[in-house]
């Protein structure tokens, strides 16, 4: 006789507890210490006390959330913005924004000291407007069919969905104006259900906008985006898939840095963060100690955002990028500002560079600014020129922590570090550091 038997649907309880937080880490989660292990608790701040519900427990450490803070910290704040919490961009908006700078600065010495010979203590913070600071940002566009309207906003954390904006705090005032007129006029083409995304960026003379779409765009759609961007004084370009843009006018945007017009074009990188840009190219011009008969290497040098202001100072500047786009627009802006003793070269600075031109001159300075990966691959080229001074750039300290040690290896010492605040409320953790040769 078969027998025939229901599964039982598994209950599993989350294991409640209550905790003291002892610090902040650098992703705005508190952190406190049970049962011989750290806990990483999102909502909760150093020195308040917290009932939690545990949600993910590794043998070496533990990961929970505040369900209710039973002693709230001096430094908690009301976050400003009415999608903290669920939109993905923003992780600390509770703490104030001396806590963030201070475990940020903490998170950067640990790095940095776990294999250096003494420790390492960050000398001093870069930080600008923690409000209002951002100059760009990417929106997504999704089509919704069942309440047939279109979504626009920032991705929600771990998450595709979008978070449909009615504000940002940390976009520049320019651009957090644009984004309910920018929907309504989205909202009315006719390709409505087939746009991809939209890119906004603040220049100097004025706020951009690119919108990526799937299909290529009626007349009708064209003439409301033209009148759009009239309206509203914004330089406008489509993009239908490919890398070409279509300005709907004609468009030189650009800003300013140390009295140079830097021309860029909607897809150039340029920093979110301004204010703090600026600053940072000051104090890496401070610690390069510029001399007129000095010879400058710039390497991952975009499109010249250090090479062009260095180049003012010193006998000559070489900037090296692996991007064809970049490296064209960096040279043309220094033909643009008239720095005949600045020149750019392109390669991929993760292959070998021993065999090309730049890599045999001289250089007794030098300035890198890698992404997240590092800079491993020129290393090695670097110790070799054995330049008297060097500026590191970093957006992932781990990575910093890692290609120190080659000039740590080779007699360097660290000089000067800083933790650059670039973005404010976020978890990104961006710094620079000083090697000085003996």
């Amino acid at each position: 006789m078969a027998q025939f038997y229901s599964a039982k649907q598994r209950v599993t309880t989350k294991l409640r507890i209550t905790v003291t937080i002892e610090d902040l880490d650098p992703f705005g989660q508190g952190v406190a210490r049970h049962k011989g292990k750290a806990m990483f608790v999102s909502g909760a701040l150093p020195g308040e006390q917290a009932e939690v519900t545990v949600i993910e427990d590794k043998r070496q450490y533990a990961r929970a959330k505040a369900t209710q803070i039973i002693n709230p910290s001096a430094q908690r704040e009301k976050p400003r913005c009415v999608h903290f919490g669920v939109c993905g961009g923003c992780q600390q908006q509770h703490a104030a924004v001396e806590l963030q700078e201070a475990s940020k600065a903490r998170a950067l010495s640990r790095l940095l000291s776990q294999d250096a010979p003494l420790p390492v203590h960050v000398d001093e913070i870069i930080s600008g407007q923690s409000w209002g600071y951002r100059r760009r940002a990417r929106l997504g566009l999704q089509w919704q069919p069942k309440q047939q309207r279109l979504q626009m906003g920032f991705r929600q954390a771990a998450s595709n969905d979008l978070v449909e904006l009615k504000q940002c705090t940390i976009l520049v005032p320019q651009l957090e104006a644009l984004l309910q007129p920018l929907h309504q006029c989205l909202s009315s083409l006719q390709a409505v259900r087939r746009l991809g995304h939209i890119e906004l960026v603040l220049a100097d003379n004025g706020p951009l906008m690119v919108l990526r779409h799937l299909d290529a765009l009626s007349a009708a759609d064209r003439v409301k985006l033209e009148r759009f961007s009239h309206e509203h004084q914004l330089m406008c370009y489509l993009a239908d898939g490919s890398d070409n843009l279509q300005p709907l006018g004609d468009y030189a945007p650009f800003y300013q840095s140390f009295d140079l017009r830097l021309t860029f074009s909607p897809q150039d990188f340029i920093q979110v963060n301004d204010g703090v840009n600026q600053q940072m190219v000051a104090k890496a011009i401070e610690w390069l100690d510029l001399q007129p008969e000095d010879r400058v290497l710039d390497l991952f040098c975009g499109m010249g955002n250090f090479t062009l202001p260095i180049g003012k100072f010193v006998q000559n500047a070489v900037g090296v990028e692996g991007v064809a786009a970049l490296v064209q627009q960096a040279a043309y802006n220094a033909e643009l500002n008239n720095l005949k003793n600045v020149r750019f070269f392109q390669h991929n600075l993760e292959e070998d560079v021993a065999r090309q031109p730049w890599a045999a001159q001289g250089f007794n300075k030098v300035l890198l600014d890698p992404a997240r990966a590092g800079a491993a691959g020129v290393m090695s080229h670097i110790v070799k020129l054995a330049p008297q001074r060097v500026v590191y750039v970093s957006c992932n300290p781990t990575t910093l922590a890692r290609d120190s040690q080659a000039l740590l290896s080779a007699g360097y010492h660290l000089e000067r570090v800083a933790m650059l605040d670039m973005f404010p409320h976020t978890s990104h953790l961006e710094s620079m550091v000083l090697f000085s040769k003996a």
